[in-house]
């Protein structure tokens, strides 16, 4: 059964009710970001996607910089109108194609980098374009006026923030509607509903994009010690696998298993039926077929409101599984 379609934000931008986070697909500076990458496989994935409904594609200009936009616009060449294509700009890349580790919202940045991932995504136009970070030296105000302006060209269809607080929402969808803003969610990562940032979307009407609905992989029930990441994988560095919280998180983990496993699903499915039953779009991340036919089937999931009780039991509001990334990223969420 392919994912129902929805309307994300109140603009009119229609998706499946499940996307497919494209990151892990490609190598980040030279170095892995969820494992080894296989272009062949990654391809076979994304046109599996389509094929059960999931034509929803997350990318951005940092992750390579450029080989996943490259990889996702040869992925859609010759079907490019058939799929919703999201990318993002905001970490700076310079004229050599190497990150600054700066954040960039400045309008000539912006027009540099839409006309960048455009050639990179073999198309003309961006479905959904996201400020990747808040440049927090540039106002808010300054980088929409310049996403309206493509939005005017024809170039980007709608605009989208990611990582932003209540207060940047408001600011941002003020000089032009906001439909998407895009923020790690899931069972280990509620922050954003402390912060209010959830009503905030609800009451504006823009939609929720949840990146790592699966808890950085911790969901997938793969990972039961450190050393089952990669050597160079960049988790080994997150808090949440490390020390005490990572077997605090495995505890957690075998508690939601447990609930999946008397529902007879797995116990990702019962993690992203439960960010969607919460209103969110997941976007999880895989570049295997396997992996995505599951992920894409929790879609027609059902979880009743007792289910979700006892879900947030396991997990109530609050429960510390490690920040989301080290001092320096964190330094980066508005």
């Amino acid at each position: 059964m392919k994912p129902k379609q929805i309307e994300l934000g109140s603009q009119g931008l229609i998706v499946p009710a499940i996307g497919l986070g494209c990151m892990g697909m490609t190598g980040l500076l030279e170095n892995d970001i969820y494992g080894p990458a296989n272009e062949a496989e990654a391809i076979a994935t994304i046109h599996r996607s389509f094929e059960l409904g999931g034509n929803f594609l997350d990318t951005a200009d940092m992750y390579g910089p450029y080989l996943n936009e490259r990889l996702v616009g040869k992925a859609t060449k010759g079907q490019r109108d058939r799929y919703v294509i999201a990318t993002k700009f905001g970490w700076e890349i310079d004229d050599q194609g190497y990150l600054t580790w700066t954040i960039n919202g400045t309008k000539d940045y912006v027009r540099k980098s839409i006309e960048r991932s455009l050639k990179n995504l073999s198309t003309d136009y961006i479905d959904l374009y996201y400020l990747h970070r808040l440049d927090k030296n540039t106002p808010i105000e300054e980088t929409v006026e310049a996403m309206a302006a493509l939005v005017k060209e024809g170039k980007v269809k709608y605009i989208g923030l990611s990582e932003v607080s209540s207060a940047t929402i408001r600011r941002a969808h003020a000089v032009h509607p906001v439909s998407a803003v895009q923020s790690e969610y899931s069972l280990f990562e509620r922050s954003i509903e402390e912060a209010g940032i959830n009503d905030t979307l609800r009451i504006l009407g823009i939609g929720l994009v949840a990146y790592s609905p699966l808890g950085r992989g911790f969901l997938s029930g793969q990972i039961r010690t450190p050393d089952d990441l990669p050597t160079n994988d960049f988790r080994r560095g997150l808090p949440k696998y490390q020390g005490e919280q990572f077997q605090k998180n495995l505890d957690l983990l075998h508690a939601i298993e447990t609930m999946a496993q008397r529902k007879g699903i797995a116990g990702t499915q019962l993690a992203l039926a439960w960010t969607m039953a919460k209103g969110a779009l997941p976007i999880p991340g895989t570049k295997r077929v396997k992996y995505l036919e599951a992920n894409i089937a929790a879609a027609g999931i059902t979880l009743t409101s007792e289910d979700l009780v006892k879900l947030e039991n396991i997990i109530p509001l609050g429960t510390p599984t490690g920040d989301r990334y080290d001092a320096f990223g964190m330094g980066l969420i508005d």
